[in-house]
């Protein structure tokens, strides 16, 4: 859960249906993020994210790895390993293969999906239950991490408006859903890098054992062509949750810090 609550927060245009061209993605080979979390007043993991190329059945994609640790006294109760995968195409960031594999407390689950686009479905193999499922998909649909890096490069920053509100297909383990979010305005953040102006975004959530009502979940973005999140804050059933840009690599463009 704590990887999913870095890299599903995201704008979701459904407006502009033009691929992106590799050459003019807003991410690059070797950028990494790394987000410190908070549980209240307690550090309670780590977050990366890191994006390098590959190759998926002899086609050109970037891999993207994302992992979740818990640290400190929540490590002691509630030990978090969180690992999460996607393979995307590099010219139309569309998902070929996504990973999930997760312990969290003892809730574990080892579930790969494959997509076939041309087909309309997803092939999902549940390594832990040993067992495969073809479920249908609609056109366009993104995994929870494939999402945040298709929509850095389609939002347009400057056609925002207050109280925008898209949706995005997205399929989750095996699972067809709409992410929806709606967009707040602007706001300048506080980060450990100095102040940073943001664009401002509520994803819609799904309220009960996670968290405590649909707009629980608020996420600040980079107002730059980086568009990377700065800060996002949860409200759980128990508790809160902040995670914050703890360190940075290998941005494709500049990142826009605000003299005091």
């Amino acid at each position: 859960m704590i990887t999913v609550f870095t890299v599903t927060t995201a704008f979701t245009p459904v407006h502009n249906t033009i691929e992106p061209v590799e050459e003019q993605l807003a991410f690059k080979n070797g950028e990494w993020f790394k987000f410190r979390i908070h549980y209240g007043i307690f550090n309670a993991s780590y977050a990366e994210l890191k994006v390098n190329k590959s190759r998926l059945k002899g086609k050109p994609v970037y891999h993207i790895k994302g992992t979740g640790k818990s640290t400190g006294l929540l490590h002691l109760f509630f030990k978090v390993d969180d690992n999460y995968e996607t393979y995307i195409d590099r010219k139309t960031v569309k998902p070929y293969r996504f990973i999930r594999k997760i312990d969290e407390g003892g809730h574990t689950k080892d579930i790969q999906i494959d997509f076939d686009h041309d087909a309309g479905t997803a092939l999902v193999h549940d390594k832990k239950h040993k067992t495969k499922s073809t479920v249908d998909i609609a056109p366009s649909t993104q995994d929870m991490m494939s999402a945040f890096y298709h929509l850095r490069n389609m939002v347009d920053i400057n056609d925002l408006k207050l109280g925008d509100e898209f949706t995005l297909p997205m399929f989750f383990d095996k699972e067809n859903f709409d992410f929806k979010l709606k967009y707040l305005g602007e706001e300048v953040v506080k980060t450990k890098f100095g102040k940073v102006a943001s664009l401002k975004f509520r994803p819609y959530v799904q309220s009960g054992r996670v968290f405590k009502e649909e707009e629980s979940l608020t996420v600040w973005i980079s107002k730059d062509e980086n568009k990377i999140p700065l800060k996002i804050k949860a409200k759980l059933a128990v508790g809160s949750l902040t995670a914050d840009l703890d360190a940075f690599k290998g941005l494709k463009h500049s990142f826009q810090i605000i003299a005091n």
